[in-house]
């Protein structure tokens, strides 16, 4: 009897210091996703305002009215596309269906800035569209008007085109989800199918559309590498001019400010204006949405609506790189992009897994300890996906710079010993801006799985002397496999794909694929970034192939 009450009482001690070990692995994390915020407004406020006062009487009201035109240009278009096509296949049967309620998932693996070097191969002045037609009709130069592909509307469209299927998928499973009664209610009353959609489907949907909305809203205000190469001034491109070009860290800490307030309003208007309303369906019963069988004129409409995004944000692309790159000089085999392969998978992989670690340690712990602290930790560790590239770069560089320098200046005043820079320029640090910027991804995977988990079985768990590490190891990661692994996935492509964070803070002489097809590309060597390109889309296909057999099996 002693012994069972040793042996209980020695599983509560390791019970009670496993889930002390969790909560400040998950503290940790939270306070790793708050420091570059706080570092950006420390740096902001007590920096010079020399750079900023002469960039707020030339630029700075320029960045801002074309971040907001970009914003708004892409918040219509990814709505416009994404709810269009997520109501026709979901509500609507056509020929084709069955393929493009999955290939409209694809445009997703294209990062932006493979985009725009794509379309600005084939429409910019040289191009074969510009120089087929100056060849047909004879024209000059300045004989006739084409439209800009190097533009604010330009990288508008290129973002649309990789950005809509945010929406499409989050408005399609909401509409998928919705009972027929309400609309066919609205039917009832005389209303036909469109004004339904519009009384009924559609503010049902609302808060679904709205979050796929924000995040191509995010995403828009965090992109650098399109911005930059079509010569568009937003707030990205003015922290990275003023940390490299006027080399004034304040001025970029101070921009990045704006910027981070910028996305963080966006939420907070969003959030504010659904107010608390509810979108919920009344009633026991759940009747499945009759689709409407298109024929005709009609279905030869909807198939082109639908097919339209995909051949443009998937298909056209693929072939005009693919034809760039057999015209290019870059050997994907040579050492120097077998070198630029590998810093690119060893800087993903690491960053994937210890991302799905912190998310583990966050999400257990919310299970684990449910209250205020377990839900701030949560909070915090999704901040990171609102706040963009540069502006985490910034947040992280200025206070690890700040303490190499510190720690540099007392070993060679108490030792005569130089220790440079420890941690700044490091592949880690970069790895710590790649998770704070991935975190809520890998989290909401590993939280999706983890709703599946009944608390039952973590009592059964307890009660059979299991600590909770225990449990964790041996009932909920086995089960949780599929979502770890797709949040693996998620985040070794995103880093892949991140080009602000990576060409602010990589180390000296470390670059990557996303690195190496910027810098060909803003040297106008179009031809040669199309192959790492290709490398970077190959990989960014895993996920969404992914994605489509989910949506394929439902």
């Amino acid at each position: 009897m002693a012994e069972i009450e040793y042996s209980e009482h020695g599983t509560r001690n390791r019970g009670a210091l496993g889930t002390r070990f969790v909560g400040a692995i998950a503290c940790i994390v939270a306070a790793a996703c708050l420091l570059p915020m706080v570092a950006v407004v420390l740096a902001a406020v007590t920096g010079g305002t020399d750079t900023v006062s002469h960039l707020l009487e030339t630029v700075l009201p320029s960045y801002a009215l074309t971040t907001i035109i970009l914003v708004a240009l892409v918040a219509a278009g990814t709505f416009s596309i994404g709810v269009g096509a997520a109501w026709l296949v979901t509500m609507t049967r056509f020929p084709g269906v069955r393929f493009l309620e999955i290939a409209l998932v694809l445009p997703l693996a294209f990062p932006a800035y493979v985009l725009a070097y794509a379309y600005t191969f084939i429409l910019d002045h040289p191009g074969i569209v510009q120089s087929t037609l100056r060849d047909v009709t004879g024209w000059g130069p300045r004989d006739y008007w084409f439209p800009e592909i190097r533009s604010t509307e330009g990288a508008a469209v290129m973002l649309i085109l990789v950005l809509y299927p945010y929406v499409y998928l989050l408005a399609r499973a909401a509409f998928l989800q919705q009972s027929a009664t309400a609309f066919l209610a609205a039917r009832a009353l005389g209303n036909g199918p469109w004004p339904a959609f519009w009384r009924v489907s559609l503010p049902m949907a609302r808060p679904a559309i709205a979050g796929g909305v924000l995040l191509a809203v995010m995403e828009t205000i965090a992109d650098f590498g399109t911005v930059a190469y079509f010569g568009v001034q937003t707030f990205a491109t003015g922290i990275y001019t003023s940390w490299f070009s006027m080399a004034d860290r304040a001025a970029a800490a101070q921009l990045a400010l704006c910027l981070l307030g910028f996305a963080l309003v966006m939420a907070m208007a969003e959030r504010t204006q659904r107010g608390k309303a509810k979108y919920y369906q009344t009633g026991k019963q759940h009747a499945a949405q009759p689709a409407a069988n298109l024929k005709g004129t009609r279905a030869f409409a909807a198939f082109l609506l639908c097919a339209i995004p995909v051949l443009f944000g998937f298909l056209l692309p693929v072939v005009i790189l693919v034809q760039m790159g057999l015209e290019s000089e870059q050997n994907l085999l040579s050492r120097r992009y077998v070198g630029f392969i590998q810093n690119s998978l060893t800087l993903a992989g690491t960053a994937a897994v210890i991302t799905v670690c912190a998310a583990i340690s966050v999400g257990f712990y919310q299970r684990l300890r449910p209250g205020r602290g377990s839900a701030t930790a949560a909070y915090l560790a999704r901040l990171g996906y609102a706040v963009p590239g540069g502006v985490i770069a910034v947040g992280l560089i200025v206070p690890f710079a700040g303490l190499d320098n510190a720690l540099d200046a007392w070993m060679r005043k108490t030792f005569d010993v130089s220790t440079g820079l420890l941690v700044t320029g490091s592949i880690w640090l970069l790895v710590a801006a790649y998770m704070v910027r991935f975190l809520a991804a890998a989290l909401s995977a590993y939280e999706g799985g983890q709703s599946t988990v009944h608390s039952n079985m973590d009592a059964a768990a307890r009660s059979l002397g299991q600590t909770p590490l225990g449990t964790l190891r041996r009932v909920h990661l086995p089960i949780l496999t599929p979502s770890l692994l797709t949040a693996l996935l998620i985040v070794f492509v995103d880093v892949m794909k991140e080009l602000p964070a990576t060409l602010i803070m990589r180390p000296f002489n470390f670059d990557t694929l996303a690195v190496q097809a910027y810098r060909l590309a803003s040297d106008e060597r179009l031809e040669g970034a199309a192959v790492p390109s290709l490398v970077i889309l190959a990989v960014g296909l895993l996920p969404v192939i992914l994605i489509c057999r989910q949506v394929g099996r439902r």
